[in-house]
């Protein structure tokens, strides 16, 4: 497929985007592209966009530390603070907007009927601190949807309490290192394939280990040789993505974790990638000890803005005794929170606690609904279609973008590119930003590490044949520009509501306040 970029002029983008800045138009407009100023250029902290009482005067009761000088916040009506945030949030990208081609993050649509079901009053409107004879429902949920994540990934026991992927990941290390203490066996360090996501080698840092790393292999998988070449008394546990972060399954998985578990280490997965063998492969029946699972990832609730998040962890039977509290246990007809260790019960070994409080209700609701809305048959076709996608992205763009591992075999969810083969002076940042132009986020770039300029690519299943052609033929028209040297694409985007940032000066130096440049009366 070939698709020619007709009608592509840079140097009228150029003057489009003059015209966004105020040379074209009175208010800097482009029509319904909507030049907004900051917060503090609309209003005047002179007024307020409320009317108020004089306050009377009072007693200050803040000890010295009374406010020195005027806070300098904008007064605006309600209309006007609409109007502001509606128009910023115009100029996102958004999965309810397009295609979300992030790899390792599964962007994948969020159905409407989960968000339908997390408001119930019954869920959303719960309490921590309420007793358990008022929260028989939710704790029920909590109780089926563990029971769920337990037979999809075939292990043992799970925690509910994580918050998050790498708050998982420190709660499957806890749990490991727990289990080597019991057993007096003082180990410290933990291998890490070189492709791994970073929060790998970090949390294993952060749990005290030292970290080594694993090379991988031309085909871009684990050297197991390596591996088992580096196995001593010292390795506490092994920390593997499955499948990993180049879009490759780890064919040795069950070599590997015999290995680890004869040397007497334990496996860690990582489970962030569980969405393209979900249904498929249970990660217990491969040797897994412990993995975490991104619930806003595999099952399909919200992702991104900072939270709140969920990352339950499973554990095998060989570390479910050091699993951390607390846990929800069904006893006949009723459901409780067990949070203290007895000496008398199996969780007697528990690490502790890895939150204040149980975890967050809405992404537990939500994961159900979309676990019982799917089924098992929905949840194995949702894998399938995932990597059917994913393929049909790497088979079609291999001829303009080089594919480094290619010739390894099919790909699981995410196509993996390199910069190899562009003309020189263009690089994956370029492609990157020629593709805003076209109306799509740039793919994940330059992860994993292990390849050159890397743009790592993942439609989920959620996109239909029709959408991924247009992606397709968006980025055949990018690369194709790049590979002929076409240096215009050094100053993309050309149509955003901002043209290319120092993107180095604004993370090194950001400008993280305002101030008033209007000369003082």
């Amino acid at each position: 497929m070939t698709i020619n970029p007709s009608g592509w002029r840079p140097e009228r983008a150029l003057a489009a985007n003059d015209e966004n800045e105020g040379g074209g138009t009175f208010t800097g407009n482009r029509a319904l592209m909507l030049e907004e100023k900051l917060i503090f250029e609309i209003g005047d902290s002179k007024s307020c966009g409320v009317d108020f009482d004089d306050v009377p005067e009072v007693a200050s009761r803040l000890g010295g530390l009374e406010r020195s000088a005027p806070i300098g916040l904008p007064g605006l009506s309600e209309p006007e603070t609409v109007r502001h945030y509606t128009r910023l949030s115009r100029q996102n990208y958004a999965i309810d907007l397009g295609l979300f081609p992030l790899g390792s993050c599964t962007m994948k649509h969020n159905p409407r009927l989960n968000e339908r079901m997390a408001r119930l009053p019954g869920f959303a409107d719960v309490h921590p601190l309420q007793p358990a004879e008022t929260v028989q429902g939710a704790y029920e949920l909590i109780h089926v949807l563990g029971q769920w994540l337990i037979k999809l990934t075939g292990m043992n026991s799970v925690a509910m309490s994580p918050k998050a992927g790498a708050h998982g990941e420190l709660c499957g290390l806890l749990a490991i290192r727990s289990a080597l203490e019991a057993r007096g066996d003082a180990r410290k360090v933990v291998l890490v394939p070189e492709s791994a996501h970073g929060t790998n080698p970090a949390t294993a840092a952060f749990c005290g280990y030292s970290v080594e790393t694993i090379p991988a292999t031309k085909a871009g998988r684990v050297d197991r040789a390596a591996l088992e070449g580096r196995l001593a008394p010292d390795v506490a546990a092994v920390m593997i993505t499955n499948p990993n972060t180049c879009g490759l399954f780890e064919r040795e998985m069950v070599e590997i974790c015999e290995a680890v578990h004869a040397a007497g280490a334990l496996v860690y997965c990582d489970g962030a990638n569980f969405n393209a063998i979900v249904g498929r492969v249970r990660p217990g029946d491969l040797g897994i000890d412990a993995m975490h699972i991104n619930l806003h990832k595999t099952f399909s609730t919200p992702h991104g803005g900072g939270g709140p998040g969920a990352g339950p962890v499973v554990f095998s039977a060989a570390l479910s005794p050091f699993a951390p509290l607390p846990f929800v246990e069904k006893t006949g007809d009723t459901y409780i929170l067990v949070e203290e260790e007895t000496a008398d019960e199996d969780h007697s070994r528990s690490f502790g606690r890895m939150a204040a409080f149980h975890g967050q209700m809405g992404m537990f609701t939500r994961a159900a609904s979309y676990m019982m809305s799917h089924g098992a048959d929905g949840l194995r076709q949702v894998a399938e279609d995932a990597v059917l996608n994913a393929n049909y992205i790497l088979r079609q763009l291999e001829d303009v973008l080089d594919a480094p591992f290619g010739e390894s075999g099919p790909c699981m969810h995410e196509a993996l590119f390199s910069d190899e083969g562009l003309a020189e002076g263009l690089s994956t940042m370029d492609i990157a930003k020629g593709l805003i132009d076209e109306g799509f986020h740039p793919m994940t770039m330059y992860f994993p590490l292990v390849v050159h300029g890397a743009m790592l690519i993942e439609p989920t299943e959620t996109e239909s044949k029709a959408s991924l052609d247009q992606f397709i033929g968006a980025l055949r028209s990018v690369a194709e520009r790049a590979r002929a040297g076409d240096l215009s694409l050094k100053a993309a985007p050309f149509y955003a509501p901002r043209r290319r940032l120092d993107e180095t000066a604004a993370a090194r130096k950001p400008i993280l306040t305002w101030r008033d440049a209007t000369p003082a009366e």
